[in-house]
């Protein structure tokens, strides 16, 4: 195991969440960890955001170029959205994990998510099993049940895939989309690996979801769209006001970022 994955795999303590925030390009990534984040990951929406574009339409090597920029210019362990690893079948996916190792990543995920529809499951353990055969322990690899993003309210199928992604080796266990704390309670009772949670609007806060003993917290896309939406909103001062009272904002991202780049 690298240094950095066996730091990024020690921060993962149930009831201790780590608080892992989704940077989008260096600047932010520097910015992050410059506040005190103890690790990061990456955002595939975000990223496809500054390249002006939805997400899922970043290709593979674009995805490992930015996650081996970011790696580059931070000191704390990385980890990688890779989606569906860029791959239908199993060996693509052992090369997307391989790529991913040697862009130096402490951890990358899979989903179980083709793009138009949930794998089944003996398709979606054959696609895990690859990527643990081709981490091989050197970097941290998160299994995603996709359900609850897609419209399939079904907690006893999710936790029944989950299950199956930790005996086939997966290190860390996400199913994103549940935001009921008895939901995810039972999520995190059923299974022996830490368990991330997505933060969304009706997540339950940091310390309930402790209380249950979750051991990740990542925000997706958010942080993104939290900086598109200031700039959004400057723009329509300048446009429709005239006026300039965004730069009150400006100066304490201006300082922000002197922090984050000194």
């Amino acid at each position: 195991m690298t240094d950095r994955a066996a730091q990024f795999r020690a921060l993962h303590v149930p009831g201790n969440p780590l608080l892992m925030p989704n940077p989008w390009d260096v600047g932010s990534a520097r910015l992050l960890a410059s506040l005190g984040f103890a690790a990061l990951a990456t955002t595939s929406s975000g990223f496809a955001m500054t390249l002006g574009r939805p997400d899922g339409s970043v290709s593979r090597d674009e995805a490992i170029g930015h996650a081996a920029a970011l790696v580059a210019a931070v000191d704390v362990p990385v980890s990688a959205d890779l989606e569906n690893c860029f791959a239908a079948d199993a060996e693509g996916v052992a090369r997307t994990v391989e790529q991913a190792v040697g862009a130096g990543l402490a951890g990358c995920s899979i989903e179980d998510w083709s793009g138009t529809a949930i794998y089944h499951l003996a398709a979606a353990l054959d696609r895990v099993r690859a990527a643990v055969q081709a981490a091989d322990g050197r970097l941290v690899l998160t299994a995603r049940a996709e359900n609850h993003l897609h419209g399939v309210e079904d907690l006893a199928d999710t936790i029944r895939r989950l299950q199956a992604y930790q005996e086939a080796g997966a290190d860390v266990l996400y199913a994103p989309g549940l935001t009921a704390l008895g939901d995810i309670r039972t999520v995190v009772r059923e299974l022996d690996r830490p368990v991330n949670v997505l933060a969304m609007a009706a997540t339950p806060p940091v310390a309930a979801l402790a209380e249950v003993g979750v051991a990740r917290i990542s925000v997706g896309g958010a942080f993104s769209y939290v900086a598109a939406a200031a700039v959004a909103d400057a723009a329509r001062e300048l446009l429709g006001e005239g006026s300039y009272g965004y730069t009150a904002r400006a100066r304490q991202g201006r300082e922000a970022m002197g922090h984050a780049v000194s």
